[in-house]
């Protein structure tokens, strides 16, 4: 965890983080590297991607970590990659695993969190997913939905 504090993000490399991010154990672990290293790194977006994807569930929550981490950070990116990262969180919201429904609807909330634009996205992307019959999908929906709701950004 201190490494992650004091590491420098242009020096990260790829091979680094897929080193770190496989010998995550703990989702404080996880998050810490993802919000304090990670996503200062020119590595991020592709990351993102990539572990949201993995059947691992330490990685996959480091990727929604990793969404969740630059859509808070990152204020001059612009919008169009977190649309498109909103299908990703539609797509992963299936999976059961508690520690990665809540990074999950995590990020899916702090997309939304940038701006009125994207928090309409995110809103009806929540939306779609609490109608979803699929209990991890529904309840990634609602629990983000009923957060989107009473903090639209402004």
């Amino acid at each position: 965890m201190v490494a992650s504090m004091i590491d420098d993000p242009a020096l990260v490399t790829s091979a680094q983080m897929e080193r770190w991010c496989n010998d995550f154990d703990n989702w404080g672990i996880c998050d810490t590297v993802c919000f304090k290293l990670f996503d200062h790194t020119p590595h991020t977006w592709a990351k993102i991607w990539k572990w949201a994807a993995s059947d691992s569930e330490f990685v996959k929550r480091a990727g929604f970590a990793l969404l969740w981490a630059l859509s808070l950070h990152d204020k001059s990116a612009a919008d169009e990659p977190f649309v498109r990262a909103l299908s990703l969180v539609e797509r992963e919201a299936s999976d059961d695993r508690r520690l990665v429904k809540q990074a999950a609807s995590m990020a899916l909330k702090a997309i939304g969190k940038r701006n009125p634009s994207l928090n309409q996205a995110a809103l009806a992307v929540a939306r779609d997913l609490a109608r979803s019959p699929d209990v991890p999908s529904s309840w990634v929906g609602k629990d983000a939905a009923k957060w989107l709701v009473r903090n639209q950004a402004t």
